[in-house]
């Protein structure tokens, strides 16, 4: 509790908040109410920014029926001292510009004081729900005490965000006769979709602090080398999952670090108990034997073989590791939150630490989002696709794809059981991913599982050699995979500036569909011969997109298009192509090391505008009164290419405009009467300064 203010009346208000609670147990400071929401108290940093334990000033439990709701109050005795909030927001300012816990203001305000104590719970323990009071009071000069009294709602359904129930004169809409009120108000808080959205970004963006501060320890403290780190940090989350019933009850419990004793025996060392953990998780998964027995196969090599698992001082790293990932990651991983970009972001960060092991041609690097969503629309995914990728990396197409396919099924299926039916179908049979490298596969998997669970065919393996075009695990395995769709961001250093992949792909789809490629522009102008000129003799190219030239910054440097192409039909010779340049998709980016997403990345121009601009052009042309063109005039051209497969780019189709426009005259005879009255007026100045 903050040191109090001569002036401070903090413990009358506290006495009175007990007295209007009268009929509820309370639990005070130092009180003990649960062993769940004690080590949530004790994981959160404290509210003045140390190691916790933190101590709100009164708890208690409200029964619903179905469970309880755990609420937190902190009072404060002075006057100013209810409330801060973020003038932006309207949120209690909790956070920084930055991101960062504003402890100045959680430990002087009651409302922050009291909505970082329900933060807790709600991120480190099985309550989804907490409410959040602020309770002040102070002396008016005529000596009468002025009571204020502000509550807040945190959910996990709405994303953590604090939604504020109400100001009141007292505490009495706590009692048992007003319960019924409050439950209705709190079921009707929901979020704005701009809410949602934006808070997506900010716990996107929280989830890539906490793994940079997570990476940076692994380099710092645990001295893990960086071949190690995915492997790690995917297995200790696997194992601190859990797998739950129907009913909510664990089938498998997450991993407790009071499980990880330290012993040194083989059977029982932190590595075994893990690797255990993790699979228990897979097979209540229900995923593929060969799946299992591969993902276990690459683990087993750091959890076992590693000597992480070796006590240092009776801690083993992998111990050491496993706490700060089950406090400061696990969280992001669990019930609503389960569709953030999680592994994504992992990814990039780890990506930014790796050991380069082919120098230049090192070219792995992750889409980004907007890119992959694009794509998926370019190529109408709707819920009877199925949609595959070569070179999945961390399956950023592959869940993309999932999410436009799962919302078309949720949309046009109305019976239920049907739609889930649909739904399992999608993610189970529909989607197929293929990965060469180990680390990254299992981002992949991981991805995949946390998206409950597509990841039944992500393949390791090399798909220009090993793959036959067939399902590989589970029931359909040794069945043609019936692709559709092909989306891909080929490794550019391989045969055709990546194009050999497509070629192949192309090439087993048995299915008419669409394709769409994310690759380096100049394939498309003779570098990707002879693969180019090939897969124009069974599939037509549709567009050809000119991507911003710092798409990847910071990652690479080259200039990247979209190919699009109708699958299973040749291209002839009359077929029209469009092309655009999107070199300005309204995005404005940046290359801060130690900046997060939001600020590396800013929509500062309409980029979702202009994004959905480029689908309906590609689908459906200019318009017949240019009505698709809003910021592409001038930057969109329809025209022929040869069959020759070097005249794909938008700089070759670029039309040079010779006859000038009305605009144009305007502009001449505007300057030309600016330059003339410039010089009157200095004519004019010479005479006056001659005479």
């Amino acid at each position: 509790m903050a040191s109090k203010q001569s002036h401070s009346i903090e413990e009358l208000v506290e006495q009175w908040a007990k007295e209007q609670l009268k009929g509820i147990k309370l639990y005070l400071k130092t009180d003990f109410i649960n062993p769940q929401i004690e080590k949530a108290l004790k994981t959160a940093p404290s509210k003045k920014g140390g190691k916790g334990p933190n101590y709100p000033d009164i708890k208690c439990m409200i029964p619903t029926g179905e469970g309880d709701i755990p609420v937190m109050i902190e009072v404060k005795g002075t006057k100013g001292a209810l409330i801060k909030l973020d003038e932006e927001t309207g949120l209690p300012a909790n956070t920084t510009k930055k991101g960062d816990p504003n402890y100045a203001n959680i430990e002087k305000y009651a409302v922050n004081g009291a909505v970082h104590y329900a933060n807790a719970i709600v991120r480190h323990t099985n309550y989804k729900e907490v409410l959040a009071i602020g309770v002040n009071g102070y002396k008016e000069e005529t000596g009468e005490i002025v009571y204020e009294v502000s509550a807040w709602f945190l959910s996990r359904r709405n994303l953590f965000i604090p939604k504020e129930i109400g100001r009141y004169s007292d505490l009495s809409f706590l009692l048992e006769m007003f319960r019924e009120e409050l439950f209705k108000h709190l079921a009707e808080i929901n979020l704005t979709e701009a809410e949602i959205e934006r808070q997506k970004s900010n716990l996107e963006d929280d989830i890539e602090r906490k793994l940079k501060a997570l990476n940076q320890k692994m380099q710092d403290e645990l001295h893990i080398v960086v071949n190690q780190r995915v492997q790690l940090v995917t297995g200790l989350i696997m194992a601190g999952l859990g797998v739950r019933n129907e009913d909510g009850s664990f089938k498998v419990r997450p991993l407790q670090e009071d499980e990880l004793l330290g012993n040194t025996d083989a059977d029982n060392n932190d590595g075994a108990v893990i690797m255990g953990r993790i699979k228990s998780y897979l097979k209540n998964k229900n995923l593929p034997e060969e799946k299992i027995d591969m993902i276990y196969g690459i683990l087993k090599v750091v959890f076992l073989n590693s000597h992480l698992e070796v006590p240092i001082n009776g801690e083993s790293k992998l111990k050491t590791l496993y706490y700060d990932i089950k406090t400061d990651i696990i969280p992001f991983l669990t019930g609503e939150l389960h569709n953030l970009d999680f592994t994504g972001r992992l990814f990039n960060v780890l990506n930014a630490w790796v050991a380069v092991p082919d120098g230049a041609e090192n070219d792995v690097v992750l889409t980004p989002r907007s890119v992959t969503e694009l794509m998926s629309k370019l190529c109408q995914v709707n819920k009877d696709s199925y949609v595959w990728d070569f070179a999945t990396g961390s399956a950023g197409f592959l869940i993309s794809a999932m999410h436009q396919m799962i919302a078309d099924a949720k949309a046009k299926i109305v019976n239920p059981n049907e739609r889930t039916e649909k739904i399992l179908q999608i993610k189970t049979e529909q989607l197929l991913g293929i990965e060469k490298l180990a680390d990254i596969y299992l981002l992949a998997v991981l991805n995949m599982i946390l998206m409950k669970d597509g990841s039944a065919n992500i393949i390791q393996g090399d798909s220009l050699t090993d793959f036959k075009g067939n399902y590989e695990q589970g029931k359909l395995k040794g069945e043609p995979f019936p692709a559709d769709v092909f989306l891909l961001n080929p490794p550019y250093s391989a045969a055709g500036k990546g194009f050999v992949f497509v070629k192949r792909a192309l090439g087993m789809m048995t299915h008419k569909g669409m394709a769409a490629v994310l690759i380096q522009e100049n394939a498309g102008s003779g570098n990707g011969l002879p693969y180019t000129k090939d897969i124009l003799k069974n599939n037509t190219l549709v567009a050809s997109i000119k991507m911003p030239t710092d798409l990847f910054i910071g990652k690479s440097s080259v200039q990247t298009a979209i190919y699009v192409f109708e699958v299973g039909t040749p291209h002839k010779r009359k077929s029209v192509v469009k092309f655009i340049d999107f070199s300005n998709d309204g995005y404005s980016r940046m290359n801060r090391r130690h900046s997060s997403q939001s600020v590396n990345l800013r929509d500062t121009d309409d980029a979702q505008g202009r994004y959905e601009e480029i689908v309906n052009l590609v689908r459906y042309g200019r318009g017949v009164n240019n009505e698709n063109l809003k910021y592409y005039h001038g930057l969109y051209v329809e025209d022929y290419i040869t069959l020759k497969g070097n005249d794909w780019t938008y700089g070759q189709h670029k039309k040079i405009e010779t006859v000038p426009t009305e605009e144009d005259f305007r502009k001449v005879v505007k300057d030309y009467l600016a330059w003339r009255v410039s010089e009157v007026i200095k004519q004019e100045g010479e005479n006056s300064l001659g005479k």
